[in-house]
């Protein structure tokens, strides 16, 4: 598969935390080129992507429709929104445009599962059948479920006779400002809340995509991907400062994603998140992506992501900064790949090693 040599034109979708910050990224990105920003809040349309984003204006002017977004004729379209845009999506890709996107896909179960088009169709056929109109190509990733699974496959590649591979994101996630997102998994609610078990698992699913692709990658056909967990209550009131979680409330979790052959878990994906220490029970959050591989030989390993070194540390603005880059990136990175992909819907299982290359700088 050969790579694009000129700069690829780049129209991105939504200007939220991660979304800001590839604003920042694809700027100083050698493969790519911002042509176009699409957003949804009408007070940012007409506005310059750079004003948006913090920086000094760079000349791009955001707008809000899907027909300006195809006019501009971009080679890619970026999609860094919380939830997906299935219609714009299907626009898009007709016109020829492949996507990359960061919200919730990795290779559709999940979309499929919980979340069900209104044609009645399974999301991943309708995308399939945009891109075989358009001939064009359609990829999500992102760290976790994205290059994280991507890690514990590539670890695997020294192990013989496979029993077990496990990823863990094990992480304190108060500085990921999202009150959507947290609102949706059921952050602040009782943790004895009946409805909170569901809530959890519906928005956190995309991880079980996670799962089938490594199975996919291990040659496993899975009999199910099975769902469990444990909740922390906050032992007090906890005021973020940007979220409230009263006493009580759900404040932490450990949640397993595992992937099953014959009652036996073969792959997993864990989840550790902490919004407060304050829980009970409570969790030793290691800052880290872990993998585990029970094998011959047996692989352990952590995968650790710091501030830029020279980084004021004391400031968590930077590492919620670190939290939206190590999402977008994989993405950016991928770009030149899934541009010289052929047509379809297409996982990390299908690129090759160079889609996961960061750049250096020039």
């Amino acid at each position: 598969m050969s790579e694009t040599r000129n700069p690829i034109r780049v129209f991105q979708v939504a200007t939220g935390n991660v979304g800001t910050e590839m604003i920042k990224r694809i700027r100083n990105h050698p493969d790519l080129e911002l042509v176009g920003l699409h957003c949804y809040t009408p007070e940012k349309i007409g506005r310059d992507a750079g004003e948006i984003a913090g920086l000094s204006p760079i000349g791009v002017t955001a707008t809000g429709s899907v027909d300006e977004i195809i006019a501009a004729a971009p080679d890619v379209l970026t999609f860094h929104g919380v939830f997906p845009d299935e219609d714009l999506y299907v626009e898009v890709l007709e016109a020829g445009i492949d996507i990359v996107t960061t919200a919730d896909w990795i290779t559709g179960h999940h979309r499929n599962r919980n979340h069900p088009h209104p044609s009645g169709k399974p999301t991943t056929e309708i995308l399939e059948e945009a891109c075989r109109r358009g001939g064009s190509t359609f990829y999500g990733t992102g760290m976790n479920p994205g290059l994280m699974q991507i890690l514990g496959i590539v670890q695997s590649c020294d192990v013989a006779d496979l029993e077990n591979v496990t990823v863990i994101e094990s992480v304190d996630v108060s500085c990921h400002h999202s009150v959507d997102s947290w609102q949706m998994v059921g952050y602040g609610r009782p943790v004895d809340d009946p409805a909170l078990p569901a809530m959890l698992e519906k928005g956190t699913r995309v991880f079980a995509d996670g799962v089938y692709l490594m199975a996919d990658c291990f040659g496993l056909e899975l009999d199910d991907v099975i769902f469990s967990y444990e909740l922390g209550a906050c032992t007090k009131d906890i005021d973020l400062g940007w979220y409230h979680l009263p006493k009580g409330s759900l404040g932490a979790n450990y949640l397993k994603y595992q992937g099953v052959v014959d009652g036996v878990p073969k792959v997993e994906v864990h989840i550790e998140w902490q919004m407060t220490p304050h829980t009970d029970p409570h969790w030793n959050v290691q800052g880290c992506y872990i993998t585990t591989i029970q094998g011959d030989p047996y692989i352990s390993s952590k995968h650790r992501i710091l501030p830029k070194p020279g980084t004021d540390f004391t400031n968590p603005a930077a590492f919620a900064s670190v939290g939206m880059t190590v999402t977008g990136l994989p993405a950016l990175n991928a770009i030149n790949a899934v541009v010289a992909a052929p047509p379809g819907v297409i996982t990390s299982a299908d690129l090759p090693l160079r889609a996961f290359a960061g750049r250096f700088k020039p």
